[in-house]
């Protein structure tokens, strides 16, 4: 049974391939016209697989209604409780960061979701706004975590609810010669204290799973397991779990009614 989830974002596009219920191949692209088609593209190209061969595609996230080829679309939290669910089967409280919003989910033992709350009024808390701060102090994405764990002393003070008053309140910092550390510190503070308002709305209970891609950002990981007191459990791409869980829908969908998912 070759089934596909498609999770098309608003930074980056996923598509993830199941074999009999096991990973196949997947990819991760940057969102843009047609990038469900390319998301797909780039993950059959990982495998030997026939895209004619895929019997059923779910897609989630916000695209997920401009997916052509998906024959369902399902909410992008259920897509990411049973994502998570598929690696960590103990998972009880998941923190989904992506690139526009934030999402603290409660699940059941059978990995539905019981309850939720999302961020999605501002971009701050959220990989875009670490996109924009790390362009401002002209530091590599990818560096923004591991300089932010090598400041000393007490993390600036930098807004953690408007993007717009941080790139000021950064631009003010780096004129007084803060340095670049002490700044990004400061960055990941303010989005960990974001998301632990979240996270204490809806309780949070061991297994605890970051998905997303700002869980590739060591240093809001690491300040948001000091915050709550817990250990954070991350599988090994964490921005393929909402495409996972499309998968596994697509999967479900099948089973229950056969190849045309009616």
């Amino acid at each position: 049974m070759l089934v596909c989830g498609i999770d098309v974002g608003a930074r980056t596009a996923k598509a993830v391939l199941m074999v009999d219920g096991e990973i196949a191949g997947h990819s991760v692209i940057r969102s843009g016209p047609g990038s469900a088609v390319a998301a797909l593209k780039a993950a059959l190209e990982t495998t030997t697989l026939r895209r004619e061969d895929i019997e059923f595609t779910v897609a989630t996230g916000y695209g997920r209604v401009v997916v052509p080829f998906a024959q369902r679309n399902v909410t992008e939290i259920a897509c990411h409780a049973k994502g998570n669910h598929y690696f960590f089967p103990r998972v009880r409280t998941i923190l989904d960061m992506g690139g526009q919003d934030c999402k603290a989910i409660r699940c059941d033992e059978a990995g539905k979701v019981a309850t939720f709350l999302m961020n999605d009024k501002c971009a701050a808390g959220t990989g875009r706004s670490l996109e924009v701060m790390a362009s401002l102090l002209q530091v590599r994405l990818e560096d923004l975590g591991r300089l932010a764990l090598e400041a000393s002393g007490k993390p600036e003070k930098i807004s953690n609810t408007c993007v717009v008053f941080a790139k000021s309140e950064v631009l003010a910092l780096a004129r007084q010669g803060v340095p670049t550390r002490e700044i990004l510190a400061g960055l990941c503070e303010g989005v960990a204290e974001r998301v632990k308002g979240l996270l204490r709305v809806v309780g949070v209970e061991e297994d605890f799973v970051i998905s997303g891609g700002i869980s590739k950002n060591v240093g809001v990981v690491r300040r948001i397991e000091e915050k709550l007191g817990v250990m954070s459990h991350i599988c090994f791409e964490p921005q393929i779990v909402g495409a996972l869980g499309a998968a596994l829908f697509a999967r479900g969908i099948l089973e229950r009614t056969g190849p045309n998912g009616r």
